[in-house]
């Protein structure tokens, strides 16, 4: 097996073995700590040891039977829903306009849309508290969602851009040609032709909300702390495995999600396949 080529250029997989062991080790340091989480979050003791005394689903009746827990997780969702509708709206909105708009201004727009991805959070965290402070928007929901939208927007426009890389424009153009009006062609014909970039980029930006922690710790608070906020303050204050089984639910959610996008990503890709050359005849 390790002898046969692994791409067109006939490299072998032998060849490429120090790259798959490279691979193979970065993911288990990225997965590492998830695998010591999730057996966590069943342990009967008190306190977090690892490996578990004993198995209990005790952590996630008290999560399920706190109401600090549920109203924030219930915060924290509809921030991550809301968040998702708009970052979509808006960033594709976005990409569309930067797709369709050429030239250097363009391409300085969609940098500036990539910036909240390149400052780090906590300048942004410290910025958006002190705006905040003088808007009187800190500890509100519509605060919330406004700044995990900042967030969740360059992303949205990185996935829909790819997708409209791909889609050819001049059927759009025909559309318009024969009468339908700039809105209409695009909802018609170019966004079902992308719906799987739009879908994908809804999908990240509700995981962007869920799993954002920095800038709710500056603008969430009082009845609308987030799930994230008040796990830290947990942290903080005593730490128990009730954490370790809202982080597996949490790790839960986020898979399922990125299962879903790539799952619908998948038919895209089988579409895009080079069909077999033809055979001769004989």
């Amino acid at each position: 097996m390790l002898g046969r080529p692994a791409t067109e250029t006939q490299v072998s997989h032998a060849r490429r073995l120090w790259i798959y062991v490279l691979a193979g080790l970065t993911l288990f340091f990225l997965v590492a700590p998830t695998l010591v989480i999730v057996p966590l979050s069943f342990s009967n003791s008190r306190y977090l040891t690892f490996p578990p005394p004993g198995w209990s689903l005790r952590w996630y009746d008290a999560y399920l039977s706190s109401l600090e827990w549920r109203e924030a997780t219930i915060v924290s969702f509809s921030a991550a829903t809301l968040t998702m509708f708009a970052a979509t709206l808006f960033g594709t909105l976005a990409a569309y306009s930067l797709h369709t708009s050429p030239g250097r201004r363009m391409q300085a727009l969609y940098a500036l849309f990539l910036v909240p991805m390149i400052v780090p959070a906590i300048l942004i965290g410290v910025g958006t508290f002190i705006l905040y402070a003088q808007l009187g928007l800190n500890n509100t929901l519509l605060g919330i969602v406004v700044a995990h939208t900042a967030m969740a927007i360059p992303l949205v426009v990185i996935t829909v851009s790819s997708g409209l890389r791909s889609y050819e424009m001049s059927q759009e153009m025909v559309a318009r040609s024969l009468g339908a009006s700039r809105l209409w062609a695009f909802l018609t014909v170019t966004l079902p032709q992308i719906r799987v970039s739009v879908v994908s980029a809804a999908l990240l930006a509700f995981i962007t909300s869920l799993d954002e922690v920095v800038i709710s710790l500056f603008i969430a608070g009082g009845d609308y702390a987030t799930l994230t906020k008040r796990m830290f303050n947990a942290l903080r204050d005593e730490i128990d495995p009730t954490i370790a089984a809202i982080s597996t639910i949490l790790i839960g959610c986020s898979v399922a999600l990125m299962v879903l996008s790539q799952t619908a990503h998948a038919p895209r890709l089988r579409g895009r396949q080079p069909a077999p050359p033809p055979t001769e005849a004989a």
